[in-house]
């Protein structure tokens, strides 16, 4: 059902005072308010368990979610890289996102707190994902898993970082996941109307809540330097070989600015003879899977994992048209 009158005049409203709010300068307030709107609603019957993944000279944090009851899917633990332009979020904000995920999947879900930029830029959020693959992959009995069943999973930035760390794991002879759910990923390196190549950032760069200019911003944070911009760890869209790499599935959103370079890396990584699958969710915007409740678009997306968490690693997957 597309959006209603009302609902793109408050959408756009909502947009314009967003934009008036300068990341670059005001990014501990975007987090302090992203904490304040997002406080853990959903109430379980278990305690997440909170745990600590060794990186180098530091401990990455992440929390273990277990779905109430019997777990649906024996072995099966999905390994979530949280959103927020690699600037923003925290596993507490996207507490209820992850008891979500562990309710309609029947998974357990693990959700890496890894470090935030400026403070940290490129590659240090990546190198904390990747400790945390290698360390549940390797480990993957300790965390009540098997390791075939690991997948990896990630919102916005954090698909960024999943695709990232499939990619550093081949490229380090590091051990490589099954599957990874890319959801309405960043893949690419230019966001700027006048001169990216998709054409979902001119339609939906403005007035959708994620303008093309915040992803701009957002990216200017993350980077060390201007040569991140094209390096694939940064930008994987950019990766000349996508082979060897894990069953993807890429869910986008209709009105997202991201939309067309989560389809076309879904596309280029079917096309790298790896099975994938791209689905266009209608009538969204970037981050519906944060919604409140369980809206249809919701519902929709948890088809399309909960179908591709069932193929098994060597069923035939081929790349769908979205």
């Amino acid at each position: 059902m597309a959006l209603s009158k009302p609902m793109r005049y408050a959408i756009a409203a909502l947009t314009r005072r967003a934009e008036k709010v300068d990341i670059k300068q005001k990014y501990k307030l975007v987090r302090s308010f992203t904490r304040a709107a997002h406080p853990p609603l959903l109430k379980t019957s278990y305690l997440p368990w909170d745990h600590r993944i060794s990186c180098g000279d530091h401990e990455v944090p992440v929390r273990i979610f277990t779905p109430d009851g019997a777990l649906r899917r024996p072995g099966s633990l999905l390994l979530f890289f949280h959103g927020g332009g690699w600037v923003t979020g925290d596993i507490d904000s996207y507490s209820d996102s992850c008891v979500l995920m562990t309710r309609m999947t029947g998974c357990k879900v693990v959700s890496v707190d890894y470090r935030l930029a400026p403070e940290y830029r490129f590659p240090a959020g990546l190198e904390d994902c990747y400790a945390a693959a290698q360390t549940i992959l390797q480990n993957a009995d300790a965390f009540g898993a098997f390791a075939e069943q690991v997948t990896l999973i990630g919102d916005s930035a954090g698909g960024n970082l999943a695709a990232a760390v499939s990619l550093l794991a081949r490229d380090r002879g590091g051990l490589v996941p099954k599957r990874q759910i890319l959801l309405y990923p960043s893949t690419y390196n230019d966001h700027n109307p006048a001169t990216s190549p998709f054409a979902s950032v001119c339609t939906n760069g403005q007035g959708n809540m994620l303008t093309a200019q915040r992803v701009e911003d957002y990216m200017d944070l993350y980077k060390s330097s201007d040569a991140d911009f094209q390096n694939p760890y940064f930008a994987p869209l950019l990766a000349e070989d996508l082979s060897r790499q894990p069953e993807t599935l890429v869910l986008t959103a209709e009105l997202d600015p991201l939309r067309d370079e989560g389809e076309a890396y879904g596309k280029k990584i079917g096309g790298a003879g790896v099975r994938a699958a791209v689905y266009r969710i209608p009538d969204c915007l970037h981050g519906f899977l944060s919604l409140p409740g369980l809206p249809l678009p919701v519902r929709q997306a948890y088809q399309h994992i909960n179908a591709f968490l069932e193929q098994k690693p060597c069923a035939e997957f081929h790349p769908e048209k979205a």
